[in-house]
């Protein structure tokens, strides 16, 4: 800050006040009884006003209106002490007046007191001065008040002091703030005027005078004050604040408030305050190092991290001492002075460690880096020297020497080009190694190289920004202030006190370079900002240029997926060796649009075959006939063919297909037809086709099926002789008669007819029929399968019937299996024999659950009972699923407690009691237990199972189970009512086969005629077949009856009844020893029936009751 005098008036008389004119064009001077009015643009005297007859204290000009001519009376207050000064507020609504006695009274409109503000010392420190802040960027309204006890202090509208007094050293007359309220001008009895900050930090001398300042005054909005001395002196000065910032690539540090520091970050546009409170004389930043010099040390402060962005300074070093410097400049490890001629190289702890001393004024001065400690420095003199020094070095090197003074400096980032802008507003570019002056532009003031290109530089002057790149012709643009650093497309200019980083696009150096074919330098240009269609030209230009590099780099920039492409293609093929640049630039041609220049290179480089590619693709037939040039058929063919391609892409497809005939493309023109669904068109065509044709014949076939045209695709599939199709498309479209009738005349096609056929049925719910289907096409896993869910599903909904007949036919699967597989033979007779057990159980159990489940049974009791207790012999272990033990016990001991067997139904309850009884029989069956308990402990004759090979009488519960506990031989039960059947299995001898035994059977040789047919004989051979049914008493194993030739052949074939097992089964024979009674076997089951319930049931059902056969079926 310094000032200057403008003008200088003296009076009479001692001057007590002054007051400028809101608008700042006229100022009011209190000087003795006159009132004297000033020009304040030229200083003369406009008049002099003589009303008053005594000394002018005070002048003001009114702002609100609070008191006019008009008004009769004024309002009057006391108050405690005399009034030396006042001041409103600036709302207009309070009113501070300062007193003799050390105190400030604020007061409304009215007068009413609203705060008293005493000051400590008292009537011994009159408030001489006050003022209210004019800021309107302040939330509160600030007073500031100087006493004669020497101190200044400020107040907010509350009474509350504002920070601690500020002791002034002098007896203050006069305060006074700027218009915006940054600055506050007072002076008293150390004759002068000094200016402040707002917050009372004392910042310099305005100007010194020869006796007391009583008064001071702003003129609003500018930096003009005027001074009225106690010797009727009249000084007005101008007050000039200069900038003090610095500088380092995009970190701008400048001076706010005259006691603030402001470090602006230019690209991010981050902002950070440094409160110094202390006046601010000079600025310098470097890397992560600011330096603030103050009136009495400098401060050295350090970022916090190595982040780029980031923004946050804290102390590093404080030297505590009073420099005079013209400039300040801050290294890594050191402090730079300059005073005049001379450089001072000071460390942090202010030990001075080098010196220069220049043989003239140093003008400019800048670091241009290094490595820490042994930094570099560019310094410009006013002789036109320009020297570099390193702070580790004494001796200064000279770079150059020019005729005229430098007045700014820059050197580029490989330190191979100087630039200078000297006295005469020249921008001078040297090489530093050959010192050749390379070239020069006038209008320059300043001057910077781009951080990141070599080549480039800008200077600002005479309002235009000038961009030079390389030793092409300067761009230039508008551009208000002072260009001090160049980065990418940022170009930073300050401009009066502010810093600004300007986007400049850098598309005219790009273009110079381009107009040059310097594809990678205009390529590092336009990577320092250039628009879309600049990249896209770029990319253009090189790959025209055949750079491809650069063309790719530029593609990529616009994300220009097509070129990318052509780009990689190209690059591959010269992987490959290809090498024929014109081959390369018509592919580049052709991509553009340029498709007769194109045209013209490939037939140059002998490729017309990509020419004619081309043309095909762009549907331009004409081009390409004229580029053809001939007649040929093969090429005329291939013209129509390619024809016919474009008609196809246009949505014309009729005149394609037709197009396809006649170059014999039959696969593209089915293709369109069945498309399309012309059926008509299509069999005209394939009639027309020879057999030979296949292809083209199945793809006529494939239109016909998918139309639903099977009499057509039939007539294709005959046609070519394709029997496996015809039978697919027979299956495919269902109809299954036509794909029997080919199975019975073709073998090989069953499994192709069968499985589908079984699949077909399965999903249509016809489980049964698929099962038999999937058997008939030989797929015994599959026909198991479905066997096997469908047995789970029936015991799972209870349908016990339905399960015993399905495990009865998984039962004679697996025999089927172990007939024709060897390897699974064991294994599938052992599931066999346990789906036959099943069957027998699910089929008895079906009865018991009726019988349980329903409220009326059809069954006779002794029915019921018979079953009951053959399925109780069976459950001696675990029960299969779905059957149920205490439903088995149950019926048991009900019907044993209805026929008179109490002795069984009591063990049947006994039983009962280990078993979890479902609620709805609790009742009844504990009822049941307690009232068999009266009946006597014992079971009814007529119930009493006899063995009719051993006579033995059985008792109703058989520890045997169903077989006889004397002989072992198993009882042979009539599968619907359950009584034992007079029947005897025997065997044969092991030298008989079932042949002889059936024909010696057949012989009916008529036997001896006997008293009994239980007598035993003597002789075994000569004995008929009731003397075999003899065994060895006391043994536990059971003895077979066991018959030879003579026996058989004494037997009636009317009492013989086998089970013609298939194999790998053995047939089993049985005798019936009562003829009289008539005994039925189902030639499908084998299971034996009493006659008269057989043909009952058969009536009812029309099948067999086990096995389900039809009884018009032949056995």
């Amino acid at each position: 800050m310094r000032s200057c005098t403008t003008a200088r008036e003296v009076e009479e008389h001692n001057i007590y006040d002054l007051a400028f004119r809101p608008d700042g064009s006229q100022l009011i001077v209190a000087a003795g009884n006159r009132v004297l009015v000033y020009d304040t643009a030229d200083g003369t005297l406009i008049q002099p006003l003589k009303g008053h007859k005594d000394t002018v204290y005070c002048v003001a000009y009114a702002k609100d209106g609070l008191w006019s001519p008009e008004q009769k009376s004024v309002s009057k207050h006391k108050v405690s002490s005399k009034i030396t000064c006042c001041g409103w507020t600036n709302d207009g609504q309070y009113l501070a007046l300062g007193m003799m006695n050390g105190v400030v009274s604020i007061r409304n409109k009215n007068g009413e007191e609203k705060v008293k503000i005493e000051r400590p010392g008292g009537s011994s420190s009159p408030i001489w001065s006050i003022a209210w802040n004019p800021s309107k960027d302040e939330h509160n309204d600030i007073l500031a008040v100087a006493d004669w006890g020497q101190r200044l202090s400020f107040y907010q509208l509350s009474g509350k002091q504002m920070g601690k007094d500020r002791q002034l050293n002098f007896d203050p007359c006069c305060v006074s703030f700027f218009s915006k309220g940054e600055y506050i001008v007072m002076g008293g009895s150390d004759k002068q005027a000094s200016l402040y900050t707002k917050d009372g930090v004392r910042l310099g001398t305005i100007g010194e005078q020869s006796s007391w300042v009583w008064t001071c005054r702003v003129k609003p909005d500018s930096n003009y004050v005027v001074l009225g001395c106690q010797d009727g002196t009249i000084a007005f000065f101008q007050l000039i604040f200069s900038t003090v910032h610095g500088l380092y690539k995009d970190r701008y540090a400048y001076r706010d408030s005259m006691t603030d520091v402001i470090v602006q970050h230019l690209i991010t546009e981050q902002k950070v305050r440094i409160k110094c409170r202390e006046l601010v004389k000079k600025i310098a930043i470097y890397r992560s190092r600011l330096a603030i010099q103050l009136p009495e040390k400098i401060l050295i402060y350090e970022l916090h991290s190595d982040d780029s962005s980031d923004m946050h300074y804290r102390v590093k070093e404080k030297i505590c001492k009073r420099f005079e410097c013209n400039l300040l400049v801050v290294c890594s490890q050191h402090i730079i002075l300059c005073q005049e001629k001379r450089l001072q190289c000071l460390s942090f702890t202010a030990v001075r460690e080098k010196e220069w001393l220049m043989e003239s004024l140093i003008r400019y001065i800048k670091v241009i880096g290094g490595p820490s400690g042994r930094e570099g420095l560019l310094v410009g003199l006013k002789n036109g020297a320009i020297l570099k020094i390193f702070v580790d070095n004494p001796f200064a090197i000279t770079l150059l020497k020019q005729n005229t003074s430098v007045r700014c400096l820059d050197m580029s980032t490989s330190r191979s080009k100087l630039a200078v802008v000297d006295e005469h507003n020249t921008c001078l570019v040297y090489d530093i190694n050959t010192k050749e002056l390379l070239f020069q532009e006038p209008n320059a003031n300043s001057v910077a190289w781009n951080t990141q290109c070599e080549d480039m530089l800008c200077f600002s002057g005479s309002g235009y920004l000038n961009i030079k790149a390389s030793n092409f012709p300067v761009h230039q643009q508008k551009l208000q202030g002072f260009v001090v650093g160049y980065n990418g497309s940022k170009i930073f200019c300050l401009h009066v006190y502010s810093m600004a980083a300007v986007e400049v696009p850098q598309s005219a150096p790009m273009y110079q370079y381009l107009e040059r074919r310097m594809f990678q330098e205009a390529y590092q240009i336009a990577c320092l900002g250039v628009t879309d269609n600049d990249w896209k030209d770029l990319a253009t230009e090189a790959l025209e240029g055949l750079d491809f590099h650069t063309a790719k780099k530029a593609f990529i920039r616009v994300r220009d997926l097509r070129y990318l492409e052509l780009i990689n293609s190209i690059e591959e093929r010269k992987k490959r060796g290809e090498s024929n640049n014109q081959l390369f630039l018509a592919d580049v041609y052709a991509y553009q649009g340029k498709f007769h220049e194109a045209a013209k290179l490939y037939r140059k480089t002998g490729h017309d075959s990509r020419a004619l590619s081309m043309y095909t693709d762009l549907r331009m037939f004409e081009y390409e006939c004229d580029f053809l040039g001939s007649a040929d058929p093969k090429d005329t063919k291939l013209l129509m063919k390619k024809q016919a391609d474009w008609a196809k892409n246009s949505k014309e497809p009729r005149a394609a297909a037709d197009m396809y005939l006649t170059a014999g493309e039959h696969m593209k023109a089915i293709e369109i037809i069945g498309e399309h669904g012309w059926m008509d068109m299509l069999i005209d065509l394939a009639r027309k086709l020879d057999k030979a044709e296949r292809e083209p014949l199945s793809r006529c076939a494939v239109f016909f099926k998918k139309f639903n045209h099977h009499g057509y695709a039939a007539e294709i599939y005959n046609k070519m002789g394709d029997l496996k199709a015809l039978v697919q498309l027979h299956v495919d479209a269902r109809h299954w008669d036509e794909a029997f009738s080919l199975v019975e005349k073709h073998s090989q096609f069953r499994d192709d007819v069968y499985v589908p056929y079984a699949q077909w049925l399965a999903e249509h719910d016809r489980f049964e029929e698929a099962q038999r289907a999937f058997h008939k096409a030989g797929r015994q896993a599959e026909a198991v399968r479905v066997l096997e869910q469908l047995t789970h599903n029936a015991v799972v909904e209870s349908r016990f019937n339905d399960a015993s007949y399905y495990y009865w036919m998984l039962s004679m699967q697996c025999l089927d299996i172990a007939r024709d597989n060897t390897e699974k033979k064991e294994e599938m007779l052992k599931k066999f024999h346990s789906f036959q057990h099943l069957a027998e159980l699910y089929h008895v159990y079906h009865s018991v659950h009726r019988y349980m489940s329903e409220p009326f049974s059809s069954n006779m009791p002794e029915i019921l009972f018979n079953i009951s207790r053959f399925l109780f012999h069976n459950l001696t272990r675990d029960a299969p699923m779905g059957i149920s033990k205490v439903d088995t016990l149950y019926a048991l001991a009900k019907q044993s407690k209805l026929l008179g067997a109490y002795k069984v139904a009591r063990h049947a309850f006994e039983k009962l009691q280990g078993l979890k009884i479902p609620s709805r029989y609790q009742d009844s069956m504990e009822l049941s237990c307690l009232t068999v308990r009266s009946k006597p402990y014992r079971d009814s004759e007529d119930l009493i199972p006899m063995c009719y090979r051993c006579s033995t009488n059985n008792p109703l519960l058989n520890n045997q189970g169903n077989s006889c506990i004397n002989c072992r031989q198993p009882f042979i039960y009539s599968a619907s009512s359950y009584e034992v059947l007079p029947l005897v299995e025997f065997y044969l001898e092991d030298d008989i086969s079932d042949e002889e035994a059936v024909s010696l059977i057949d012989l009916e040789v008529p036997r001896v005629q006997t008293n009994s047919s239980w007598q035993e004989m003597s002789s075994g051979e000569d004995d008929p077949f009731t003397a075999k049914l003899s065994f060895e008493q006391g043994g536990r194993a059971f003895v077979p009856v066991l018959v030879n030739r003579a026996v058989l052949r004494s037997m009636s074939r009317r009492d013989v009844l086998i089970k013609r097992w298939p194999r790998p089964l053995s047939w089993q024979y049985y005798r019936s020893l009562l003829p009289d009674v008539s005994i039925t076997m189902c030639p499908s089951c084998f299971q034996m029936f009493h006659s008269e319930d057989y043909e009952l049931l058969v009536l009812q059902h029309n099948c067999c009751p086990y096995c389900r056969r039809p009884i018009d079926e032949p056995s």
